[in-house]
């Protein structure tokens, strides 16, 4: 199995990503958790860029790092300068880190173009910076900036960039797909070239502005490249880096290759998620080997054969990268899904069960009327419930009314007032809230709570809406997906109407009935 080096740059190529912003106590968590999970490489920031990296890199001085080795990156000296005297050398020389990673450009356009110098000046500037850091006692990696389109251009001076770096004294080269427009093909090619040619650890850095970051980089390694640069979750400037959630997982289980320890693998679906959540970016359900669809199973034909052996559609155990497997119910399911729901409840009933064609045509029925349980497992955990008579309702409604007042006063626009029953006993509750689901969850809470304390430990999490047929305008039906939590476990209920309040409301009944059915 041939190891290889994952050099990890979501600090900062990802922050460079539409709505990321890390600060400086989000950057040393994501250090923590990238050097647990085992990656030889972080590269954390450019400390000559901003006061922010300046701090983060004095307080990580003081994290100890079991497997990565930090990495501060920069540029090349100005042009027709010293490196001592440029002030961004310098700051990434106090950042204080073993190894240094200095990008330069390899494209004859970008120097004579972008840095209005000449291509004899830009080789001094590598050559100058490189040799600068060596002299210091650093170990360095040359970032070939816009290697693959300077090569194509005019591969005799790209080439020359690495060399003149090499001849300087760097550890390693990493080629560079800045535009990231390149294709496998010619990434395989001219990455091979440079691996027969050079003599040292060769390393691929992709972007994705054309969908292929993870076959680059796949391909890049076929060639020889040893060191593998990317970000988590694809994180980065415009279309994004390549995505070491799904690169590592491709090269390690599938291919062969050593990317991180295999018992470490199992905390790569944890991993995405949590820089997902420092991030604030919505985390990406369909991402590959990550995301919760990654081993979601729908039609009835693939769950059966799931069923019966998992190898028939899916490429891995989802185990091994710490994800899990989901079975999908709706109206395409066949009997062997629903089956899998049922046995929750009662392991007794069989495929041929007549129970199972009735709750799977009951299914079918709503799914008809708008309603969707893909996400909504406690409502479907309740209509099981109901067709196996296995179900009690905890009240009954006897009415409820909804005052909407504009403007609010203090972030309360809303009030409620309601009736329910309870073993033949009528308790009346208002409350107010900030909205009318707010107002009507607080005074079903502050009825119910006298017979069901155990409702105080409810809490919502989430609340969607989707309106199922635009083109009915205001008589459409709406779908309403609660998610809800009481500390310990989390649940998803759905309601459908044609009034928001109303289906609103099915989906909240629905969360309260799934909570003390559970207890009781």
């Amino acid at each position: 199995m041939k190891n290889l080096r994952i050099y990890d740059t979501t600090l900062r190529d990802g922050v460079q990503g539409q709505g990321i912003s890390f600060t400086v106590e989000d950057k040393l968590k994501i250090v923590k958790a990238l050097d647990e999970f085992g990656v030889a490489y972080i590269e954390a920031g450019n400390p000559g860029s901003n006061p922010k990296d300046i701090e983060f890199f004095e307080k990580v001085k003081n994290i100890k790092l079991k497997n990565a080795k930090l990495i501060a990156f920069g540029s090349t000296r100005r042009a027709n300068t010293t490196t001592e005297e440029d002030a961004n050398v310098i700051s990434l020389l106090n950042a204080g880190t073993e190894v240094v990673t200095i990008f330069g450009k390899s494209w004859d356009f970008q120097v004579i173009e972008i840095l209005k110098t000449t291509l004899e000046e830009n080789l001094k500037m590598i050559y100058d910076t490189v040799k600068f850091f060596k002299d210091k006692g650093k170990s360095v990696i040359f970032d070939a900036e816009h290697f693959f389109d300077g090569y194509k251009q005019n591969p005799e001076y790209a080439l020359k960039t690495l060399e003149v770096a090499l001849e300087a004294g760097a550890d390693s080269v990493c080629l560079c797909d800045t535009k990231g427009g390149a294709f496998p093909m010619e990434v395989y090619e001219i990455t091979k070239t440079v691996v027969d040619k050079f003599n040292t650890e060769v390393g691929i850095h992709c972007h994705n502005d054309n969908g292929m970051a993870v076959a680059d980089s796949i391909m890049a390694v076929q060639a020889g490249a040893i060191q593998v640069q990317g970000t988590i979750n694809g994180y980065g400037e415009r279309c994004g880096n390549a995505n070491l959630c799904t690169l590592i997982p491709n090269l390690q289980l599938l291919m062969g290759y050593k990317c991180v320890p295999d018992e470490n693998l199992k905390q790569l679906t944890h991993l995405a998620r949590f820089v997902s959540e420092i991030a604030n970016v919505t985390y990406d359900e369909r991402a590959p080997y990550v995301g919760k669809n990654a081993f979601s199973h729908k039609a009835g034909m693939h769950a059966d054969a799931v069923n019966k052996n998992t190898y028939s559609y899916e490429l891995i155990d989802p185990s091994l990268v710490g994800n899990s497997r989901t079975f999908l119910i709706s109206e395409v399911a066949g009997r062997g899904t629903v089956l899998n729901a049922i046995n929750e409840i009662d392991p007794t009933i069989t495929k041929n069960s007549p129970e199972t064609k009735l709750i799977l045509d009951k299914l079918k029925e709503m799914e008809y009327l708008g309603y969707q349980y893909e996400n909504a497992g406690g409502s479907l955990e309740l209509l099981i419930r109901k067709v196996l008579g296995k179900y009690k309702p905890a009240f009954n409604l006897k009415e409820f009314k909804v005052i909407v007042n504009e403007p609010s006063v203090n972030s309360v626009n809303s009030s409620a007032l309601i009736k329910v029953e309870v073993d033949s006993i009528e308790e009346i509750a208002a409350a107010e809230g900030d909205g009318p689901v707010h107002a009507l969850d607080n005074a079903v809470r502050r009825v119910l709570e006298r017979f069901y304390p155990q409702i105080k430990e409810m809490r919502l999490t989430d609340y969607k809406v989707r309106v199922l047929d635009s083109n009915s305008a205001t008589a459409a039906k709406v779908r309403v997906i609660i998610e809800s939590t009481d500390g310990k476990d989390s649940w998803s209920t759905i309601g459908v109407s044609t009034d928001i309040i109303e289906a609103s409301w099915r989906a909240l009944v629905d969360s309260i009935e799934y909570k003390l059915n559970k207890e009781s």
